[in-house]
């Protein structure tokens, strides 16, 4: 039977109970809090049948090691399945596919940052490489607020051949770098309201050439001020929202 693991926080265990509720062994909640969170997240629990132990803060303090950012909330899992391949996370996309692709992003707490964007503006997947990518311990799940739990996460041995598939399904490849030739508000909104994955690279190494190389479109975020680059969480979300926003016009142009 596949070890358990410890998820910690509100965000993180509701979002298992909505997806995956049946990963859920048991939960201890902290015996201090009565407030009506904690309540609403009992009663989803018992909805399920799931265990739960009133315990005192401190044993939940020892469990996370010192960490109180608990909430006074951890959930005891199994691991919750994740998509096989390319081809089954098109086929559960609902809309028109947008993936996102972190191309060796080892440090979790840019990691789960990356991902919360993700859930945020509607990506579907998130496709990462086995080797060269960040833990998804609790710092990414805390950073992903619950994200890595909503959103499925895909971890694929090559990730240039995983972006072939893509396009061999129709799928645009946009890629941020500092160095390409169009800047992000020069992309024609339209562009954006078809099958595509962003692909983001770590910072300082970037994209590496293979996957820029795979890459359909290039594209660069304007800097107007004394810095020459933004941290990658923070660039995924703007890539994100442009996309978000493109297809949200086009969606209200369409209705009227």
């Amino acid at each position: 039977m596949p070890a358990l693991s410890s998820l910690v926080g509100f965000h993180a265990v509701i979002a298992r109970l909505k997806r995956h509720a049946d990963t859920v062994d048991h939960i201890y909640l902290a015996q201090e809090r009565g407030d009506v969170r904690m309540r609403d997240l009992e009663t989803m629990a018992a909805r399920e049948g799931i265990v739960v132990h009133k315990v005192d803060r401190a044993r939940l303090d020892r469990i996370t090691k010192g960490d109180t950012r608990h909430q006074g909330v951890i959930a005891f899992v199994f691991p919750a399945p994740e998509p096989k391949d390319i081809a089954e996370i098109l086929q559960n996309a609902t809309g028109v596919p947008l993936v996102l692709i972190l191309d060796g992003i080892t440090d979790p707490h840019n990691f789960g940052a990356c991902v919360r964007s993700a859930d945020a503006f509607g990506a579907h997947a998130v496709i990462i490489p086995k080797d060269k990518s960040a833990p998804m311990n609790d710092v990414a799940s805390k950073a992903a607020s619950g994200a890595l739990e909503s959103i499925p996460i895909l971890a694929v041995t090559n990730l240039v051949r995983a972006i072939e598939e893509l396009k061999e399904a129709g799928v645009w490849i946009y890629g941020a770098v500092d160095d390409a030739p169009q800047e992000l508000q020069q992309i024609p909104a339209a562009q954006f309201r078809g099958p595509m994955a962003w692909a983001m690279g770590a910072e300082g190494a970037g994209l590496r050439r293979l996957t820029q190389d795979r890459c359909d479109v290039l594209v660069r975020i304007p800097m107007a001020g004394s810095v020459e680059s933004l941290n990658v969480s923070v660039a995924t979300g703007v890539c994100l929202y442009a996309t978000h926003a493109a297809r949200k016009l086009g969606a209200n142009a369409a209705a009227q």
